[in-house]
This record gives C-alpha cells, structure tokens and sequence, in this order.
C-alpha cells in the first residue's frame, strides 16, 4: 500500500513530539524491548507512578497475590480505597498498557486515575498481568479475568459494590479490558457495568488506513505494533484463527456488552480500528461513546497531560464515570 497523507499533529502536541521521541521512538522492536527491560527503563518516571498514591491520606493502599488461572501463579492487584467511605462505592479495575510486553500495575497513569476517583468517590484496583512473549496469548487476559473474578468476590470486604464496577485500560490494557468484558460475557462471571477503553489497542491485523498513515512517525506506529502483536500471538498474527480474547477486534458478537467510552487520537496508529469497534457496538444495538482528539498521537493526555487537547480529553472520562456508576 502506499503511504498515505497524514493527518496533522495537533500544533502544541506537535512541538513537544521531538522530545518524547528520544525517550519513546515511534518504531519498536523486540529487541529494543528486551534492551529497555535489561537496563530497567520501564522503571523511568515517564513510566511509573509516584511512591505515594495515598493523596494525602485521601485512600488507603493495600497489595495483594490473588488467585490465578488454573495452574498459574497468583496475579498480583493493588486496591486504593477511599479512606472517608462508609457505604460501598464503584471501583474502577484498571489494566495498564505498554504494547503487551512492559508496565505494571503501578503505571504512570494512576495519580491521575486515583485524582479522578477521588472526585468521584471510588475505588480503584490496578492488576499486574504477565507480559509476553514470555506468557503469550492467553496468559495476558486470563489473568486480567482472575483478577476481575476475586474483586467481584471480595465486594464486601473491599467495601465496594459489585454492581458497579469498571474495567478500563489504556492502549494494551485498553484492549485486555476490552477483551476481559467479552470474557465475562462468555463465562457468565462477574457484572460489569462499563468499559474505559483509552486508545485500545484491539486489531492484530495491523492493515487499517491509519496504521500506514502514522508508519515511522509519533508514538506506537505499525512497526511497534508488530512488535506487539507478534509477542502476544507469536506467528498467529494476522491470521483466520486469532481469538476475541486476544484481538477484540475479531469479535463477531459483541451484544449484551456493557456501555463502553472509547477515545483514540485522529493521528495514531489505532485510529481505524477503534472507531470500527464503537461502530461495531453500535451495530449490535449497544452503547459507546467515542471520541477521536483531532492531531492527538497515541497517549497524548498521559505524555503531555498540560496540554490543551489533553485536558480537554481527560475531562470527558470523569463525566462518563459518573453516568456510567451513578456518582
């Protein structure tokens, strides 16, 4: 396929984007995966949360082993609790992204998701998954599942009512939160009442418009998402056999999903296939909200959370939260 034009760069995004390019390049390989994790990178600020997510005392924070897939070690969650609740409140499971094959359930992104929570009075539980290629397909989802499954069973003790709760994810995470509902869809497990799915990355195919369009340039461009594929599902990518509970975006049931909020930037990789997906829930007589942030490159809000464009996105997924949970 030719290179197709591309889309603009929101201007303010644009001029910060040479910097965060000496730290995220758009094109990654494996071996520059492997690299980051030897020389501990994945541990640089860019990545991780600070020591302290209590907010000042605003939640308490407790680490837990819990049960695993069948066979499997016991997956590691984080629960922050509001430390002034009385009565159960909504909590937001959230899966952390890093393209299938980096991150952890401390991720940069949590103060702002607890900032967030707080305004809304809820919980957040963060689980930590096994990352491929090492666990590849199904080892990612399972344990995002197992971990859904010991939330909702331990409702009462974790103070939080089971009836509200919200899987949500960012780009990797994005697609395994989006995997994880179609899983408790399946198996009949735990309710769930909406999916936060930011820039999901859901489509192993890798053939859409905007996956040539951002190829070589931004954040997370068709090489990376290669990369990341290929860890996850080995030679499998891109073939007739890939599962939903890996690729989302293969799903070809997606009723009695519930409500879904799904945000992608006009300039990334997972354009295409995130609008294809809210269109899909449509088409299946559910619920989504989409947005697409003109010029946004993928993770704009979280690398660049000052600028406009970013906070303009950032406001729109506490105002779902509370329609979605009734906070």
């Amino acid at each position: 396929m030719t290179t197709p034009a591309r889309p603009p760069f929101d201007p303010e995004l644009a001029a910060a984007l040479t910097v965060i390019n000496e730290q995220v390049p758009p094109s990654i390989t494996i071996e520059m995966v492997r690299h980051m994790r030897a020389e501990g990178l994945v541990d640089a600020p860019i990545f991780q949360a600070p020591d302290d997510l209590t907010l000042d005392g605003a939640f308490t924070e407790e680490a837990h082993e819990v049960p695993g897939p069948e066979g499997a070690p016991d997956v590691p969650v984080i629960v922050w609790r509001p430390t002034d609740a009385s009565a159960p409140t909504g909590v937001l499971y959230w899966i952390h992204g890093g393209g299938m094959m980096i991150g952890s359930h401390r991720g940069a992104e949590i103060s702002g998701l607890l900032a967030d929570a707080r305004e809304l009075g809820m919980a957040v539980v963060s689980v930590d998954y096994r990352l491929a290629p090492e666990h590849p397909h199904p080892a990612p989802v399972e344990d995002c599942y197992a971990g859904l499954v010991w939330v909702a069973g331990n409702a009462e003790k974790l103070n939080i009512d089971p009836d509200r709760v919200v899987v949500g994810g960012g780009s990797a995470g994005g697609g395994l939160a989006a995997a994880t509902s179609l899983l408790a869809r399946d198996r009949g497990g735990p309710r769930i009442a909406g999916q936060l799915l930011l820039c999901p990355m859901l489509d192993d195919r890798n053939d859409s418009v905007s996956a040539h369009q951002m190829a070589g340039v931004g954040v997370w461009d068709r090489t990376s998402n290669e990369t990341g594929w290929t860890a996850l599902l080995g030679e499998g990518r891109g073939g007739p056999d890939v599962s939903p509970y890996a690729a989302p975006a293969r799903a070809e049931d997606l009723t009695g999903l519930p409500p879904a909020f799904l945000d992608v930037g006009s300039a990334e990789t997972f354009r295409d296939e995130v609008v294809a997906y809210a269109s899909a829930i449509w088409a299946a007589g559910g619920s989504a909200e989409l947005h697409v942030w003109p010029g946004g490159f993928h993770g704009f809000d979280g690398l660049l959370p000052q600028a406009a464009l970013s906070m303009s996105a950032t406001a729109q997924r506490p105002a779902w939260l509370r329609r979605v949970l009734g906070a």
